[in-house]
Protein backbone atom coordinates (compact mmCIF):
# COMPACT_ATOMS: atom_id res chain seq x y z
CA UNK A 1 0.00 0.00 0.00
CA UNK A 2 1.51 3.42 -0.89
CA UNK A 3 0.83 5.76 1.77
CA UNK A 4 1.39 9.57 1.64
CA UNK A 5 1.46 9.62 4.74
CA UNK A 6 3.61 13.32 5.22
CA UNK A 7 0.67 15.19 3.92
CA UNK A 8 -1.58 13.92 6.37
CA UNK A 9 0.33 14.26 9.07
CA UNK A 10 0.33 18.12 7.92
CA UNK A 11 -2.84 18.70 10.19
CA UNK A 12 -1.35 17.19 13.49
CA UNK A 13 0.77 18.00 16.46
CA UNK A 14 2.85 15.19 16.14
CA UNK A 15 5.04 14.33 18.96
CA UNK A 16 7.31 11.47 19.27
CA UNK A 17 7.92 10.53 23.21
CA UNK A 18 11.30 9.50 22.94
CA UNK A 19 14.75 10.99 23.33
CA UNK A 20 16.53 8.42 20.84
CA UNK A 21 18.42 10.81 17.74
CA UNK A 22 18.05 7.32 15.86
CA UNK A 23 14.21 7.79 15.85
CA UNK A 24 14.31 11.26 15.38
CA UNK A 25 16.02 10.88 12.15
CA UNK A 26 14.12 7.86 10.60
CA UNK A 27 10.47 9.92 11.94
CA UNK A 28 11.98 12.86 9.57
CA UNK A 29 11.45 10.46 6.76
CA UNK A 30 7.46 10.43 7.20
CA UNK A 31 7.04 13.56 8.57
CA UNK A 32 8.73 16.95 8.41
CA UNK A 33 7.83 19.20 11.90
CA UNK A 34 6.98 17.25 14.81
CA UNK A 35 8.20 17.76 18.74
CA UNK A 36 10.35 15.25 20.57
CA UNK A 37 8.74 14.78 24.60
CA UNK A 38 10.54 12.06 26.17
CA UNK A 39 8.80 10.27 28.60
CA UNK A 40 9.75 10.04 32.15
CA UNK A 41 7.41 7.46 33.50
CA UNK A 42 7.41 4.60 35.50
CA UNK A 43 9.05 1.74 32.58
CA UNK A 44 8.49 -1.15 35.36
CA UNK A 45 7.38 -4.45 33.45
CA UNK A 46 4.77 -6.92 35.33
CA UNK A 47 6.21 -9.93 35.66
CA UNK A 48 3.32 -11.53 33.40
CA UNK A 49 4.47 -9.93 30.16
CA UNK A 50 6.98 -12.06 28.44
CA UNK A 51 9.86 -10.12 27.09
CA UNK A 52 8.25 -10.35 22.91
CA UNK A 53 5.64 -8.11 24.79
CA UNK A 54 7.67 -5.94 26.96
CA UNK A 55 8.50 -3.15 24.35
CA UNK A 56 4.77 -2.84 23.37
CA UNK A 57 3.68 -2.69 26.85
CA UNK A 58 6.28 0.09 27.37
CA UNK A 59 5.28 1.91 24.67
CA UNK A 60 2.18 2.32 26.00
CA UNK A 61 3.30 3.22 29.31
CA UNK A 62 5.40 6.20 27.27
CA UNK A 63 2.34 7.10 24.59
CA UNK A 64 0.05 7.59 27.73
CA UNK A 65 2.45 9.37 29.60
CA UNK A 66 2.65 12.04 26.85
CA UNK A 67 -0.65 11.66 25.11
CA UNK A 68 -2.21 12.26 28.95
CA UNK A 69 -0.80 15.71 28.66
CA UNK A 70 -1.21 16.72 25.08
CA UNK A 71 -4.49 15.10 24.67
CA UNK A 72 -4.97 16.60 21.37
CA UNK A 73 -1.69 15.69 19.76
CA UNK A 74 -0.47 12.53 17.77
CA UNK A 75 1.96 11.14 19.93
CA UNK A 76 4.17 8.24 19.26
CA UNK A 77 5.37 5.81 21.69
CA UNK A 78 8.58 3.62 21.04
CA UNK A 79 10.30 0.85 22.81
CA UNK A 80 13.36 -1.31 21.38
CA UNK A 81 14.00 -4.63 23.12
CA UNK A 82 16.85 -7.32 21.81
CA UNK A 83 16.01 -10.51 23.20
CA UNK A 84 19.12 -13.96 22.75
CA UNK A 85 18.15 -16.83 24.78
CA UNK A 86 14.71 -15.78 26.07
CA UNK A 87 16.99 -12.60 28.13
CA UNK A 88 16.14 -9.04 27.76
CA UNK A 89 19.64 -7.40 26.17
CA UNK A 90 19.11 -3.79 27.56
CA UNK A 91 21.74 -1.02 27.16
CA UNK A 92 25.48 -2.65 29.08
CA UNK A 93 25.81 -0.79 32.67
CA UNK A 94 29.70 -1.05 31.32
CA UNK A 95 31.95 -2.50 29.32
CA UNK A 96 32.38 -5.54 31.09
CA UNK A 97 28.46 -5.68 30.60
CA UNK A 98 29.15 -5.11 26.65
CA UNK A 99 31.37 -8.22 26.55
CA UNK A 100 28.96 -10.26 28.23
CA UNK A 101 26.34 -9.16 25.89
CA UNK A 102 28.72 -9.64 22.36
CA UNK A 103 29.91 -12.95 23.65
CA UNK A 104 26.15 -13.63 24.17
CA UNK A 105 25.12 -12.70 20.72
CA UNK A 106 28.09 -14.28 18.78
CA UNK A 107 27.53 -16.69 16.15
CA UNK A 108 23.96 -17.00 17.48
CA UNK A 109 20.41 -15.56 15.97
CA UNK A 110 18.93 -12.77 18.23
CA UNK A 111 15.13 -11.06 17.79
CA UNK A 112 15.10 -7.28 18.04
CA UNK A 113 11.40 -6.38 18.73
CA UNK A 114 10.12 -2.92 18.46
CA UNK A 115 6.83 -2.04 20.49
CA UNK A 116 4.93 1.41 19.13
CA UNK A 117 1.97 2.69 20.39
CA UNK A 118 0.24 5.49 18.72
CA UNK A 119 -1.96 7.95 20.28
CA UNK A 120 -4.01 11.03 20.77
CA UNK A 121 -6.92 11.84 23.16
CA UNK A 122 -8.17 8.34 24.99
CA UNK A 123 -7.90 6.80 21.44
CA UNK A 124 -4.92 4.04 21.40
CA UNK A 125 -3.16 1.74 18.84
CA UNK A 126 -0.39 -0.73 19.22
CA UNK A 127 1.72 -3.05 17.24
CA UNK A 128 5.26 -4.69 17.32
CA UNK A 129 7.62 -5.75 14.47
CA UNK A 130 10.07 -8.95 15.35
CA UNK A 131 13.28 -8.86 13.45
CA UNK A 132 16.05 -11.65 13.40
CA UNK A 133 19.35 -11.10 13.25
CA UNK A 134 22.11 -13.34 13.00
CA UNK A 135 25.96 -12.61 14.23
CA UNK A 136 28.68 -14.12 12.66
CA UNK A 137 31.41 -15.93 14.94
CA UNK A 138 33.35 -12.95 16.89
CA UNK A 139 36.87 -13.45 18.42
CA UNK A 140 37.39 -11.93 21.55
CA UNK A 141 39.75 -8.73 19.87
CA UNK A 142 37.10 -8.14 17.85
CA UNK A 143 34.82 -7.56 20.57
CA UNK A 144 37.08 -6.00 22.83
CA UNK A 145 37.80 -3.40 20.07
CA UNK A 146 34.50 -3.04 19.29
CA UNK A 147 33.53 -1.68 22.94
CA UNK A 148 36.56 0.32 22.83
CA UNK A 149 34.86 2.46 20.16
CA UNK A 150 32.33 3.42 22.64
CA UNK A 151 29.61 2.39 20.40
CA UNK A 152 27.82 0.05 22.09
CA UNK A 153 27.18 1.48 25.55
CA UNK A 154 24.35 3.62 25.21
CA UNK A 155 22.58 1.11 22.43
CA UNK A 156 20.51 -2.18 23.36
CA UNK A 157 21.99 -5.31 22.95
CA UNK A 158 25.28 -3.49 23.13
CA UNK A 159 25.85 -2.68 19.29
CA UNK A 160 24.27 -0.89 16.51
CA UNK A 161 23.57 -1.71 13.20
CA UNK A 162 23.70 1.43 11.88
CA UNK A 163 27.27 1.93 12.57
CA UNK A 164 30.68 -0.38 13.31
CA UNK A 165 27.80 -2.95 14.88
CA UNK A 166 27.26 -3.51 11.06
CA UNK A 167 30.72 -5.29 10.65
CA UNK A 168 29.52 -7.68 13.66
CA UNK A 169 25.92 -8.82 11.31
CA UNK A 170 26.01 -12.01 9.17
CA UNK A 171 22.38 -11.55 8.00
CA UNK A 172 19.31 -9.89 8.85
CA UNK A 173 15.60 -11.42 8.50
CA UNK A 174 13.03 -8.68 8.55
CA UNK A 175 13.38 -4.70 8.72
CA UNK A 176 16.64 -3.03 8.80
CA UNK A 177 14.64 0.05 10.12
CA UNK A 178 13.09 -1.72 13.43
CA UNK A 179 16.68 -2.99 14.68
CA UNK A 180 17.96 0.85 14.28
CA UNK A 181 15.07 1.75 16.42
CA UNK A 182 11.63 2.66 14.31
CA UNK A 183 9.75 0.25 11.73
CA UNK A 184 8.88 3.26 9.44
CA UNK A 185 7.18 1.48 6.73
CA UNK A 186 4.40 -0.19 9.08
CA UNK A 187 4.74 2.34 11.23
CA UNK A 188 3.52 4.45 8.14
CA UNK A 189 0.97 1.91 7.25
CA UNK A 190 -0.73 1.91 11.19
CA UNK A 191 -0.26 6.09 11.07
CA UNK A 192 -2.71 5.68 7.96
CA UNK A 193 -5.16 3.55 9.73
CA UNK A 194 -4.97 5.56 12.95
CA UNK A 195 -5.35 9.03 11.52
CA UNK A 196 -8.66 7.82 9.46
CA UNK A 197 -10.03 6.34 12.98
CA UNK A 198 -9.61 9.69 14.67
CA UNK A 199 -10.72 11.61 11.33
CA UNK A 200 -14.38 8.98 11.91
CA UNK A 201 -14.74 9.75 15.57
Amino acid sequence: MSVNISSELMDYDVILASASPRRKELLSLMCENFRVIPSDCDEKIPEDVTPELAPEYLSGIKCRCIASVYDLSVVIGCDTVVICDGEVLGKPVDEADAIRMLKMLSGKTHHVVTGVTLGRGCRYSSFSVDTAVTFRELSDEEIKAYVKSGEPMDKAGAYGIQGLGALLVEKIDGDFYNVVGLPVSRLAEELHEFLKKVQSK
